[in-house]
């Protein structure tokens, strides 16, 4: 167990993951939680980095702190992705070997398995076979996380946990038009979509204004520049178009279900549990997931559902689809205790009440 007074550092405490697990811990009482946005300390300054240990000597670190997107983001800004994990990376789990942090979690994610891994993914799949290769910088960044911490624990005698979440979604997720991840981004898009199909151009402007979208002021643009803005996004008031034919299967977990795992690993999971009585260790990670799965085309139909939306959905059959199936194996999560609640079809429904009441809070918020 953690010391419930000792010093927590959450880098990304304001993320998807990182405010979920801050969260968690203040549930769970623990009361001596530390954060800095990226506007107080750039995890890509090592300066920086090193005075922020220095003068705060957390006891454990969640490095929850990434550069993340979806599909198109990772193909467009393939440097970006790659450059600034690995900067993020080096740079806290560096300091926290500097300070003799007690323990570590560092939060990869599921693409560091091949494009074509056996389903469901097990941990000893990595490395064995290419990646898919439109999130190959991000995943060598977070394979190089994961083995830094195994490399530390091995050499240093480190208590280092790497976890692998599948995709997630929940409160505070990025639903940037242009970088976030699938279900968020589908989120928008139908709400939007449906906004429009009802005529309701206030509500789509008040979306646009808490979200802005290519830095077009909503505020001052004629709604006829806010159609065409929408129309590049492929959001039209009869018909929402999303990437790909529908067909690849994808797995995704509530985000403060991720929370509770990851806060569940710190109290009760060492690396001396994961890592067995083999010499040539490998594949201490731990994937966190639900073990079910939902074809794209099935979440769209039922987001459509969930939103409202009476207008058509259509797939861009020419945009590419990505890995076909992405299922994790959490066998080996499950034999260390902890197993998911929320299934899909109430984690739709979650995000879209919470979306939806964050943008009306926004919008009052705006007029007082």
């Amino acid at each position: 167990m953690m010391d419930k007074q000792a010093k927590i550092y959450v880098a990304g405490h304001r993320g998807l993951v990182g405010s979920a697990i801050w969260n968690n811990l203040l549930a769970k009482g623990y009361t001596n939680l530390v954060g800095r946005t990226h506007t107080e300390l750039d995890l890509l300054d090592a300066a920086a980095v090193r005075r922020f240990f220095d003068e705060e000597r957390p006891a454990y670190v969640v490095l929850a702190a990434a550069y993340v997107g979806g599909i198109m983001a990772n193909n467009r800004y393939r440097a970006d992705f790659i450059y600034r994990n690995l900067g993020i990376q080096q740079n806290v789990i560096g300091e926290s070997f500097r300070h003799d942090v007690r323990k570590l979690l560092f939060l990869g994610s599921t693409c560091i398995y091949p494009r074509d891994v056996p389903q469901p993914m097990r941990e000893d799949a990595l490395l064995t076979a290419p990646l898919e290769y439109t999130n190959e910088p991000y995943a060598i960044a977070k394979i190089a996380g994961l083995k830094m911490c195994e490399s530390f624990n091995l050499q240093y005698g480190t208590n280092y946990i790497a976890v692998m979440p599948t995709n997630l979604y929940g409160p505070n997720d990025n639903f940037d038009l242009e970088r976030s991840h699938v279900l968020p981004a589908m989120i928008r898009k139908i709400h939007l979509a449906r906004c429009l199909h009802e005529g309701r151009m206030d509500d789509v402007r008040a979306d646009l204004i808490r979200r802005p979208v290519e830095q077009v002021d909503a505020r001052t643009a004629p709604d006829e520049e806010l159609l065409a803005l929408l129309a590049k996004y492929s959001i039209a008031p009869d018909t929402v178009t999303l990437w790909g034919t529908g067909t690849p299967l994808r797995e995704f977990l509530w985000s403060e279900e991720m929370a509770d795992a990851c806060v569940y690993i710190m109290e009760h999971v060492d690396f001396a549990d994961l890592k067995g009585s083999d010499p040539d260790v490998r594949n201490c990670h731990i994937n966190i997931g639900t073990g079910h799965e939902i074809t794209i085309g099935d979440l769209a139909r039922l987001i459509v559902r969930t939103v409202g939306y009476g207008g058509r959905l259509a797939f861009d059959a020419t945009k590419p689809d990505g890995t076909l199936r992405k299922l994790t194996d959490v066998s080996k999560l499950h034999a260390l205790g902890w197993h998911h609640r929320i299934e899909i079809d109430e984690g739709v429904d979650r995000i879209y009440r919470w979306y939806t009441k964050a943008s009306a809070e926004a919008s009052t918020g705006a007029s007082q």
